[in-house]
């Protein structure tokens, strides 16, 4: 464990509340897990527990213990899985909305990487650690859709080789609130991470390119269906960058509005996935139906 000490001289942060306080000193560490923290009684105000909405006083003497991270066990789980296509060099999976694709301190279980570590027998590539066996590239726990997998290191450096020359090809399928007037568009804009935000990301100067290729699939009242495509990988990006040009994705509890379709997340979905097999030089092209509850919701807009 690491501890760090504090002592509150600044006169404008008198009355803060204590989380939001450590979350200034502390800008790596989100401010649940501060929140978690002082619950547990990691963090002492004068050498005393003390609640979360406690106010910070000049001269007030805070001690952080950091906890040890979670140990995460590797334990491969049974868990059903829809592959698309498979070899014994890497695998494409259609990976259903509410999953997490590798573990975290959070999740530590039922994640893909679990049920590919049953699937695949343990045999995964081992570029990207022990916590993310396998994963060339990701999408967000509520967003459904295609995945390729690598079961070995050449496998999975040709994977990357491809994804960093563009010729991943990944296509999108999603619901944006308004309507969209231009067929087709590019959003060309660099991501980063929200300086007041850690759990969100945003279109800052200083971010990494981020490119985002659509293209109107249909026009319903209040919101427009589009397909895109993906020329980077960044965290989000096309939930950022669709809220950026002002046409934010359904049900998106970070980036979208608070009235919206009712879907337990944002309205995305990865359906189509094409590449030339880094180990055979064979074209593998993938396509996964909308799940269930979006194909639902695209039909009921249809009706309107």
């Amino acid at each position: 464990m690491s501890t760090h000490k504090f002592t509150v001289d600044d006169q404008d942060a008198v009355s803060t509340r204590l989380d939001k306080y450590m979350k200034e000193q502390l800008p790596n560490v989100s401010r649940t897990q501060i929140q978690q923290w002082i619950q547990d009684g990691y963090i002492l105000v004068n050498e005393k527990e003390i609640k979360t909405n406690y106010k910070v006083a000049f001269g007030d003497k805070i001690q952080v213990t950091e906890p040890r991270p979670v140990e995460i066990a590797m334990v491969p789980e049974d868990i059903p899985l829809d592959i698309k296509y498979e070899d014994e060099h890497l695998l494409v999976v259609n990976k259903p909305k509410g999953m997490v694709v590798h573990p975290s301190a959070g999740h530590t279980k039922g994640t893909l990487v679990h049920a590919l570590l049953h699937h695949c027998k343990g045999s995964l590539s081992g570029i990207n650690g022990e916590l993310r066996p396998g994963i060339v590239h990701r999408i967000d726990k509520d967003t459904s859709g295609l995945l390729v997998v690598a079961k070995h290191d050449v496998a999975h450096q040709g994977l990357q080789d491809l994804l960093q020359d563009h010729q991943l090809k990944r296509e999108y399928f999603a619901i944006a609130h308004g309507v969209i007037q231009h067929e087709k568009g590019t959003i060309d804009a660099p991501i980063a991470r929200d300086t007041k935000d850690r759990q969100k990301m945003g279109v800052i100067d200083y971010g990494k390119p981020a490119v985002t290729h659509f293209e109107v699939v249909e026009r319903v009242e209040g919101f427009t269906f589009v397909k895109c495509e993906l020329e980077t990988g960044r965290t989000h990006q096309i939930r950022v960058h669709f809220q950026y040009i002002g046409f934010p994705l359904a049900g998106d509890p970070k980036y979208g509005p608070k009235k919206t379709l009712a879907l337990n997340g944002q309205a995305l979905h990865a359906q189509r996935l094409s590449f030339v097999h880094p180990m055979t030089d064979e074209l593998i092209e993938c396509e996964a139906p909308l799940p269930s509850e979006l194909a639902a919701v695209v039909e009921e807009l249809k009706k309107h």
